[in-house]
């Protein structure tokens, strides 16, 4: 009965101090068994989560992904098309590598705290909004050059004699450069954001620079944005507006208001409201309220003449406006600059830009039409860059005067 004891005691004694005590051997054994076993349950708690936030049902749960996005994206062919593939919204918006991906679930952090205050909680601020998510998406594909894409769309992989021809044509450049498929197709999922809001910086230079200019009576100038016209020098009375680029003449300054002279042509048909900056080319320089544009009193008939080409009968014109110091700058090159580079930097990401003297004023607006939907420039920056390819086209490359010079602007206006 002793030894029964005895035994019973060293028994329990080792119990304890098997849980009171460090053991060398039996301790880091229980260590590892046991950082093993919580390691694996962290692992597989992670790694579902992980999955869980990377399904569609999980992405559209947010009212503001399920009420503007996804309607966009079920008129789609990334829905819904003949071989049945789908993209959902992981395929697109979440990096399938591990590191990658990791990276971008902390960077949504900043996109769960919008929604949760509000930024983007309605229609409205979505769409206000909307052109800020749409950039930074757009750059995290150009950065990683579209890798998702590239998961489904490869240029190895293409057949491209199965493309209309002018689609061969731009994705056999694309594959030679190896470009960007966000470069291209930007709306391809989703509505396009309003680009007014996504205002070119380059503007903000040339503002400056024209904040700076003292205009000097009898002088040529040149408008670096839109900007109104006024019938007096108080600017109540609004009277039309002046396009980017445009060439005037100051007469005199008053305060912060500076008249000017405006010498154009305008067809002789409707009320005439829009004048242009040469005869029988479509170059938009000015645009006047119907009410003004036939008044004797603000406008003057030089002469008319008869375009051969059309049968229009177009009228040389003047008049005298009030515009907002500070919209002037005396040399168009800083604006044909930015214009040059807002056209080789937009145009080009999926073709070989065509040759500004290339085509002809008239015809430049059609072509360009068809390419500004591709683009990320705003409306000021399309007319801008329009404006130069009429200024640069086949109808100045042999004219006695340069592009864009005062003499050109202003006396070549005449027939």
């Amino acid at each position: 009965m002793a030894k029964l004891f005895q035994w019973t005691k060293s028994i329990l004694c080792r119990v304890v101090r098997l849980f009171t005590q460090p053991a060398a051997k039996i301790g880091l054994g229980i260590l590892v068994t046991g950082g093993f076993i919580a390691g694996a349950l962290f692992w597989q708690t992670f790694n579902t989560g992980m999955a869980k936030t990377n399904e569609e049902e999980f992405c559209i749960s947010c009212h503001t992904m399920g009420d503007n996005l996804l309607p966009e994206l079920q008129k789609t062919v990334h829905w819904q098309n003949r071989s049945g593939v789908r993209a959902r919204c992981p395929d697109c918006h979440v990096p399938h590598d591990f590191t990658d991906k990791i990276a971008r679930k902390m960077q949504a952090s900043r996109e769960v705290l919008g929604h949760v205050m509000g930024t983007i909680g309605t229609r409205e601020k979505f769409q206000e909004h909307r052109i800020v998510l749409a950039q930074r998406e757009w750059a995290r594909f150009k950065a990683n050059n579209s890798k998702e894409c590239r998961n489904c769309h490869d240029y190895e992989s293409m057949d491209f004699s199965k493309m209309r021809v002018t689609s061969q044509m731009a994705m056999r450049s694309a594959a030679q450069r190896n470009a960007s498929c966000v470069d291209c197709h930007k709306g391809i999922a989703h509505q396009l954001p309003d680009m007014k809001g996504a205002r070119n910086p380059a503007f903000d230079t040339l503002v400056s620079e024209a904040h700076g200019v003292n205009v000097s009576d009898g002088s040529i100038y040149y408008s670096v944005t839109p900007q109104e016209l006024f019938a007096d020098p108080q600017m109540q009375t609004v009277i039309g507006s002046i396009e980017v680029a445009t060439p005037i003449k100051v007469l005199k300054k008053e305060k912060d208001a500076v008249q000017i002279e405006l010498t154009m042509w305008r067809k002789n048909k409707g009320y005439g409201r829009v004048w242009y900056g040469y005869f029988g080319l479509n170059i938009t320089n000015a645009i006047l309220n119907k009410d003004i544009a036939r008044n004797d009193q603000y406008v003057k008939v030089l002469e008319s003449k008869t375009d051969d080409v059309t049968g229009l009968e177009w009228q040389h014109v003047t008049a005298n406006a009030w515009i907002k110091e500070g919209g002037l700058i005396k040399s168009p090159e800083a604006i044909w600059n930015v214009a040059k580079a807002s056209y080789s930097q937009n145009c080009s990401v999926c073709h070989r830009q065509p040759a500004e003297a290339g085509h002809d004023a008239n015809q430049w607006p059609g072509l360009f039409a068809g390419m500004v939907g591709f683009t990320n420039m705003d409306d000021d920056t399309a007319k801008l860059v329009l404006k130069y390819l009429q200024t640069h086209s086949s109808d100045f490359a042999k004219s006695q005067y340069a592009p864009g010079s005062p003499e050109n602007a202003i006396q070549a206006a005449k027939p």
